[in-house]
């Protein structure tokens, strides 16, 4: 069965340029490599737009829970905060 990951960021109206290109070229592909998923995804929200979402499809239940307890997880978190600096 396939798992799923959603990941929700909030990001102003000023962020929101660098954020949507730094994410599609930079993170996402970053992300699906970690985690080895099926596929990743991205977009943003229709009824709030400042709202962000990334999905990432995983093989299995058990493939998803390993990312989550796992280092690259918690190596993503660390550069999404760098760059971010607690702005998004």
């Amino acid at each position: 069965m396939t798992a799923m990951l959603q990941v929700t960021a909030t990001v102003s109206n000023e962020l929101k340029k660098d954020f949507d290109h730094w994410y599609e070229t930079e993170h996402l592909p970053d992300a699906k490599e970690a985690f080895k998923v099926e596929t990743a995804f991205r977009g943003w929200d229709t009824v709030d737009p400042t709202k962000h979402h990334a999905f990432y499809i995983f093989h299995s239940i058990e493939q998803a829970q390993e990312v989550l307890g796992g280092e690259a997880l918690k190596a993503l978190i660390v550069e999404f905060d760098r760059v971010w600096q607690n702005k998004v």
